[in-house]
């Protein structure tokens, strides 16, 4: 690395200029077939309320290392892929100075979420977030649109199913998404050139066994 100080065309070096602190706030979205979506919120140690789970960015950090960090943490979520939303960068945004958050979200199943963090989180309906700090409404407005449009589009593909299912839990999974009942007949139509049927039954579920089916490989 060059010793050289970089100055721009105005004379400065790069620690002339303010810089903002940088956050990251993950919307953690929980599509549930009893419940609906579902979004985690973690009590703030320092004042009353809830947020989103996020963390101020450390020295040399990725972003999505970032968001892991806090992920485990607060909210006991590891081993996922976050995605990127938007930077929310309002200089008045957070009442503690000069913060930029750099917003992503991710899905998670139920069945992933730590239960020895269950009394400093909450999951409420992406319909009714309840009251929250700085811009967490917009953050888990703009990751529900992004999950929504997503699951619109390909059957799971945040992959929560597994590899394999039957069209009824892809159906269940999707609602929970959507928000809404979709028509059954409507719903098989529009995934039957999405799927592959795996030649095998599922088992351990009530009723007769349902074929099972992947996600086609384009």
């Amino acid at each position: 690395m060059s010793d050289r100080i970089f100055r721009d065309s105005s004379g400065r070096t790069l620690a002339d200029y303010e810089r903002p602190s940088v956050a990251v706030d993950t919307a953690l979205l929980i599509p549930d077939p009893d419940e609906g979506l579902m979004v985690l919120q973690v009590k703030r140690p320092e004042t009353s309320g809830w947020a989103l789970p996020g963390t101020f960015l450390w020295k040399a950090e990725r972003l999505a290392d970032a968001v892991e960090r806090s992920l485990e943490a607060k909210a006991g979520i590891h081993g996922v892929k976050p995605h990127q939303l938007r930077v929310f960068d309002d200089p008045d945004r957070d009442e503690r100075g000069w913060v930029i958050s750099v917003a992503h979200w991710v899905a998670v199943r139920p069945d992933q979420l730590s239960s020895r963090l269950a009394s400093q989180t909450r999951l409420v309906s992406v319909e009714r977030p309840g009251r929250l700090i700085y811009d967490h409404r917009l953050i888990i407005a703009e990751a529900v649109h992004r999950i929504r449009t997503r699951y619109a589009e390909h059957p799971d593909p945040e992959g929560l199913l597994g590899d394999e299912f039957t069209v009824r839990q892809l159906r269940l999974l999707h609602e929970a998404v959507a928000g809404e009942t979709l028509d059954r007949d409507w719903f098989r139509r529009e995934m039957r050139d999405r799927l592959t049927a795996t030649g095998e039954l599922s088992e351990g579920t009530r009723g007769r066994p349902a074929a099972l089916f992947q996600r086609r490989t384009r």
